[in-house]
């Protein structure tokens, strides 16, 4: 029977909607008994006549692990896809769970030690706001702290935006704009129904509001190959480092060339195609495809920008001679799994593949 003391929601989530746990090829398994005692769980029984290892209780299975499928000397036993388990944690709620239990157990869970170089803390300010597509907000910060500068970020780094008062840990937005001399930053935040700091950003944020910044921080930044051409595929909002990149490297008068495929479900949530254009225009080796998965709306193309109807990764297998590329993906993993998969068709090596995931 399965215990209870391992089948509680996890993070939220009834268990029993979870799909999580192994399964035996019984023509592979050599009866070595290693996973049936390695699993604390007792997810495992043994059959002493076939010598066999049975899964008997695979609610007992804790969510993500796949230990006995890496100790398993003859790979007979598997999982589901791990996307399963990424995709429960891109759920708002489940966020807000983990978050509520982070704070509830903070004298048990914190840890009092000083990280050697602290991220800053910067007081930003609200100096614009402006809704574009159908669920997108563009936020303009600027430092209250005249000394304070968020202008040496490289393009590509994210922060991590603290409300105060609400008591809510931070969140890591991608800063969507190259860096800028007066120090403020771009945030492009998509509204997400259940998302408690979403929600605040949407209906409760007004100008003159003050924000806390911790970073800039992450390694999602161009390499130092100056030669290859680039790739840049971003899903959703995923295009606000891209972004980023993108004026950073159209600035310079680059001869080599640089695509960018963008995709979004609905026509609705494309924005800052006037930049697109302009980018077009101005840059000759540079090319947009925009992937569209459904036609709720007329898409207004810009010239020289190419609509392709389908996900970003069918977009991309249309391309052609892009084995000397450098690719940099951006978006939910929903849409980095099946693009990163295209890429590989297109003979782009991993090792030239950056990637920046994240949730809904």
């Amino acid at each position: 029977m399965p215990n209870p003391q391992f089948t509680k929601p996890w993070h939220g989530v009834p268990r029993e909607e979870i799909l999580w746990n192994p399964t035996v090829d019984v023509n592979a398994c050599i009866g070595c008994g290693t996973c049936v005692t390695g699993c604390s769980r007792l997810v495992y029984r043994y059959d002493y006549n076939s010598q066999k290892a049975v899964v008997v209780d695979p609610l007992n299975c804790m969510v993500g692990c796949t230990t006995c499928a890496n100790t398993c000397p003859v790979n007979a036993i598997s999982f589901p896809p791990l996307e399963t388990v990424l995709d429960l944690e891109h759920r708002p709620q489940v966020h807000h769970v983990i978050e509520d239990d982070l704070l509830a157990r903070r004298e048990q869970l914190e840890w009092h030690d000083v990280l050697p170089n602290a991220e800053r803390r910067i007081r930003l300010s609200v100096t614009s706001i402006e809704n574009v597509g159908l669920r997108t907000r563009l936020v303009n910060l600027s430092p209250l702290d005249a000394s304070d500068c968020l202008c040496q970020f490289i393009p590509g780094q994210y922060i991590l935006i603290e409300i105060p008062g609400t008591g809510w840990l931070a969140r890591a937005y991608s800063i969507g704009s190259a860096p800028r001399a007066d120090g403020s930053i771009e945030l492009q935040i998509r509204r997400s129904d259940e998302g408690r700091e979403t929600s605040w950003l949407f209906d409760k944020i007004a100008m003159g509001d003050t924000l806390i910044a911790h970073g800039p921080a992450g390694n999602f930044t161009l390499s130092s190959a100056p030669s290859a051409s680039l790739l840049f595929v971003a899903g959703g909002t995923g295009f606000a480092p891209i972004k980023a990149m993108l004026e950073s490297l159209l600035t310079l008068d680059l001869d080599r060339s640089i695509y960018l495929v963008w995709g979004n479900r609905q026509a609705g949530d494309f924005y800052d195609l006037d930049d697109l254009s302009t980018w077009v225009r101005t840059s000759p080796l540079f090319q947009v495809v925009l992937a569209v998965e459904t036609e709720d709306a007329q898409l207004n193309v810009p010239t020289g920008v190419t609509i392709f109807k389908g996900r970003v990764d069918q977009a991309i297998a249309n391309l052609k001679d892009m084995s000397n590329f450098e690719a940099y993906v951006a978006g939910p993993p929903a849409m980095v799994v099946p693009t990163l998969a295209a890429l590989d068709t297109l003979g782009i090596p991993r090792a030239h593949i950056r990637v920046d995931s994240f949730g809904a």
